[in-house]
């Protein structure tokens, strides 16, 4: 045992060994490449409109480079189910992988305790071991730990700008933001978001995924047994803990071989010290674990040096605990998901095909009708309307409308007012009187007033194939007794 002893005291040396293509480094290169993807996107423009953008100040949500009115946000809940259905159907496949490899806390805690703290200032010695707290009696670590929050300070701002910038785009937030007076909301949200950064990041840490972050707590509903996540083989390694997962009194690698004659466990404890969410991972499903694969990589840098497989893997319960057999990927459950995915994913593309370029709202007048009499005896019959028009295209257009009646009363109504096409610029909704009539006896009905229903085709001069739409609406026309004695 001495001579094994002595060969885990060199291991445990040389842990700081780099594994090649380890799932730390694949996360960093994610990190890059999503920190990259997310801070560029608000910056790209196509015809005027972003990919994302959902602005309260102009009401317009911008999806995909195409820009919808808020009256249009029914697009909206497509985009949050298929979020939502994305985040569950990853966790029912691979656990909280999500929380390792794409969650902002995450990947905002590896910035500043990986490469801030222990990377670039030293705070920290080594990456893989989290658990030891640097030594703030001394003068040199209080200093670092000042700077450390400052260089924090300032990638909260830069963090915080980055989110907003996807409900004020950067063209409109530097501008605003050069005069806080003026945009007081703005500059104190911008605040408000970095200093919970910050917060967040230096204070609270992974206790935000652990007690504040209720994903954590709907995890457990998604998984079953085939649910990929970092799992101890204790066939292999030995237990270290009892069925009530209270650890044994002693977990000595003795202890450990005593328990189990093929245990081969080192009990060197490197996947518990490189857990950021300070947990033992022999301890089984836990839900702290964020599937960030660190303690993967810690035990297989020790097994690696004693020519063996690494006794944590990212695996599922029915491959490694129970021992039925291979991982099922694909199942009823992932099959559900990626199957609402694709509709979800299609209705939206549809949806938002359909989009109109122009909108238009239609409210009756309060008064039913009004009627008078020409010169030459002929009863006029006019229905008021209040048309709210807007123009969601980027330049000026000239819009009018033409009335569909039923069929049998082609030509009986007409529009008296507005008598020619007009102008409506983009972004500004224009409120319009307009005023059909008809001079012909539509229904001879002497008890009540009479609801026809008509259409409205509006559409633009000059883009008639496109820009058209058609709304329903009624034309009220009175019972033959208000006729026969109108003036």
């Amino acid at each position: 045992m001495n001579g094994y002893n002595s060969l885990q005291k060199i291991i445990i040396i040389k842990q700081g060994t780099n594994i090649t293509n380890s799932w730390r480094e694949k996360r960093y290169y994610y990190y890059i490449l999503s920190t990259v993807i997310v801070l560029i996107l608000p910056w790209i423009v196509i015809d005027g409109n972003h990919f994302f953008l959902l602005s309260f100040e102009k009401l317009k949500l911008q999806l995909a480079f195409v820009e919808y009115d808020m009256q249009e946000l029914y697009l909206m809940p497509f985009v949050l189910m298929l979020i939502f259905l994305g985040i569950f159907g990853m966790t029912a496949m691979g656990g909280r992988v999500f929380c390792g490899w794409v969650c902002p806390q995450t990947i905002f805690r590896v910035i500043y305790r990986d490469l801030i703290e222990t990377k670039i200032l030293g705070l920290h010695k080594r990456i893989k071991n989290k658990q030891i707290e640097p030594d703030m009696s001394l003068v040199k670590n209080k200093i670092k730990k000042v700077v450390a929050v400052l260089l924090w300070t300032i990638l909260s701002l830069i963090a915080s700008a980055n989110l907003m910038w996807y409900f004020v785009p950067p063209e409109d937030f530097f501008v605003y933001i050069l005069d806080p007076i003026e945009h007081t909301f703005l500059f104190g949200t911008l605040l408000f978001c970095a200093a919970f950064l910050i917060y967040d990041i230096v204070k609270l840490k992974e206790d935000y995924c652990t007690y504040v972050c209720p994903y954590s707590r709907v995890q457990s509903v998604l998984y079953d047994e085939h649910t990929v996540m970092a799992i101890y083989d204790f066939h292999r390694g030995g237990k270290i803990y009892d069925e009530k997962k209270q650890k044994f009194p002693s977990s000595s690698q003795q202890e450990i071989q005593e328990r189990n004659l093929s245990a081969q466990c080192t009990a060197c404890e490197s996947c518990v010290t490189a857990c950021p969410t300070h947990i033992d991972i022999r301890k089984g499903l836990q839900l702290e674990c964020i599937n960030c694969l660190e303690c993967v990589d810690a035990c297989t840098a020790v097994m690696d040096k004693l020519g063996k497989k690494s006794l944590i893997s990212w695996s599922s319960d029915y491959e490694v605990v129970d021992q039925k057999g291979k991982t099922h990927y694909w199942r009823l459950k992932t099959i559900a998901y990626v199957v609402l995915l694709i509709g979800v994913a299609i209705m939206t593309v549809v949806i938002g095909s359909n989009k109109e370029h122009m909108l238009l709202n239609i409210n009756k007048e309060n008064r039913l009708y009004s009627i008078k009499k020409s010169d030459d005896g002929t009863v006029i019959v006019n229905n008021a309307y209040e048309f709210l028009v807007q123009n969601t295209k980027k330049e000026a257009m000239k819009f009018y409308f033409e009335v569909i009646p039923p069929k049998g009363m082609e030509g009986k109504i007409t529009i008296s007012r507005p008598s020619k096409p007009f102008n409506v610029v983009p972004g500004i909704k224009k409120k319009k009187i307009v005023v059909l009539q008809t001079t012909e006896i539509l229904v001879d009905d002497t008890n009540k007033d009479s609801i026809i229903p008509i259409v409205i085709r509006a559409y633009a001069l000059g883009h008639e194939d496109k820009i058209v739409i058609f709304r329903d609406a009624s034309f009220i026309y009175p019972k033959a007794g208000v006729i026969k004695n109108a003036k």
